[in-house]
Parts: structure tokens; C-alpha cells; sequence
């Protein structure tokens, strides 16, 4: 008598239920991860400074033209309470901005231009002192010297998390009123287990195609 070779339904339906259960649990993740990223991102606005080149000397003054932008920025983001509100408390000054890095140049003998623009722009995973921000696309306050052909720096110009070296007290200040409890505890590790979200969060990204 020769037995049948193909599976049998019951064990058809143990698979077809396992599969199911795997995507399941791959698009719970994955919703999480989008909603995650795109919260952050919709309440916040980056910093991404572009050196001219990577000698020693323009790195240098890449921290000095970082500087600089960030002073005058707090000054213009005080009262503000909202990321957009942010950017459209920004927008009139960018050319204000350029030239206060340009007149930081210009105390170090260099003549570099510095140009300033408002944009949406690909962040990779970093870790800061106090706080740890996931990849995604966020809204950004550009800074580029001269060429732009060197290391970047980026960090948060809204909430002021980036203006000192911080610590997770200071990050909860900072981010008093824009970040959830939830966001504040996600970024400074206080619910433990953060590099495995955020390593949740760029692959799904990755997935998507989201970058």
C-alpha cells in the first residue's frame, strides 16, 4: 500500500497559521516603528552641519559655525512650542543665520560662505549625551560651509536638546511640552531596551523603503 507524499491538510493549516501569526506580528512591529519615527519626526526640527572639507582646521571651525547658528537660533525659537512653529519662527532668518556663521569664519581669517536652508532630510541612528535619536526623515535646519564636502554634525535645534552637552535631566526640560512622557523615556533609554527599538525602527524603514 503506498503512501500519500503530499502534506497532510491538518499540517497545511498548522504552517498556513504560523505564517499568518509571522506576518502578523511583522506588521504590528512594523506600524509601531513607522508611528514611533514619525511622531519624533513631526515634533522636532534637526540640525545637520556640513563642513567644508575634513581637515582638522575646517572640522574646527564646522563646531564654531555650530555654535554660532545655534545661539542666534535659541534666541529666535524662545516662547516657541511647536515644531512647526518652529521652522516658521526660522524661515524669515536664514539668511541672518548664514551670515552669523560667515562673520564666525571671518574671526578665523577664512572666507568660506555658509548657506542656510529648511528641509526634509534622511538622519542616521545617533547617540548623543543623555539621548539617542532613531533613523528616519525629519524636518532640518541645513548648515553648509564653503564646499560641503566634509564630516557632518547633527543634533536637535527644536526642542533645544543639542544646545549643551546634555544630560537626561537636562532632556527632560528640554523636551518639556513637545515630547511625550513616552517619546522623553523612549529617546533616554528610561524604558529600557532602546537600541533594540530603534534597530526595529531603520528595519522596517528598510523594508519599506522609507529612506
Amino acid at each position: 500500500m503506498k503512501r500519500s507524499l503530499s502534506p497532510s491538510p491538518s499540517r497545511l493549516r498548522l504552517w498556513e497559521a504560523a505564517l499568518l501569526l509571522a506576518f502578523g506580528l511583522t506588521l504590528t512591529a512594523g506600524v509601531w516603528a513607522s508611528a514611533s519615527e514619525s511622531a519624533l519626526a513631526d515634533r522636532m526640527l534637526r540640525l545637520h552641519v556640513v563642513a567644508n572639507s575634513d581637515s582638522d582646521s575646517d572640522q574646527a571651525r564646522k563646531l564654531l559655525v555650530r555654535d554660532t547658528v545655534l545661539a542666534r537660533a535659541s534666541q529666535l525659537l524662545e516662547g516657541v512650542d511647536g515644531r512647526r512653529e518652529a521652522e516658521a519662527a526660522l524661515a524669515p532668518h536664514l539668511d541672518e543665520l548664514a551670515r552669523a556663521g560667515e562673520d564666525a569664519l571671518a574671526r578665523t581669517g577664512r572666507t568660506e560662505r555658509v548657506s542656510v536652508t529648511l528641509a526634509d532630510q534622511w538622519f542616521p541612528t545617533k547617540e548623543y549625551d543623555g539621548f539617542s535619536l532613531p533613523a528616519g526623515r525629519y524636518r532640518a535646519l541645513k548648515v553648509t560651509i564653503g564646499q560641503g564636502r566634509g564630516r557632518n554634525w547633527w543634533c536637535v535645534v527644536f526642542p533645544p536638546l543639542c544646545l549643551a552637552s546634555v544630560s537626561e535631566a537636562s532632556v527632560e526640560t528640554a523636551a518639556e511640552g513637545v515630547l511625550s512622557d513616552g517619546q522623553i523615556a523612549l529617546i533616554t533609554g528610561q524604558d529600557g531596551g532602546y537600541v533594540l527599538k530603534f534597530r526595529l525602527i531603520e528595519w522596517w524603514q528598510e523594508l519599506v523603503g522609507g529612506r
